[in-house]
């Protein structure tokens, strides 16, 4: 099975543990790790903005991503939250295999 790593970042610490709480629950991710604060810098409706955010970093497997990203729209304030998935292309054949054994 190909594998993502997803992350979304959010101003609300709590918000995030609850998203992660969630996609472990319904089977959407093995793993979730959330890290921060950080910093970060964009645009925003015509404005540079800056902000502290929190990081959660989604491990689940690439079928499952559009019910992650629903998931997360549905927990997220955010009008448009971030949601990136990457490829895992190489990872350690055990780590992988758990991934599989602990999604849908």
């Amino acid at each position: 099975m190909p594998h993502i790593l997803i992350s979304t970042t959010s101003d609300d610490r709590e918000e995030l543990v609850a998203i992660a709480e969630r996609l472990i629950g319904d089977r959407l991710a093995a793993c979730c790790q959330i890290t921060g604060p950080l910093t970060s810098f964009y645009r925003w409706q015509g404005k540079i903005e800056q902000s502290n955010e929190w990081m959660c970093l989604i491990k689940t497997q690439t079928e499952l991503y559009a019910a992650v990203e629903q998931a997360i729209r549905e927990q997220h304030h955010y009008v448009e939250p971030e949601i990136i998935a990457t490829e895992i292309n190489l990872g350690s054949a055990g780590y992988l295999k758990w991934i599989d054994e602990n999604v849908l």
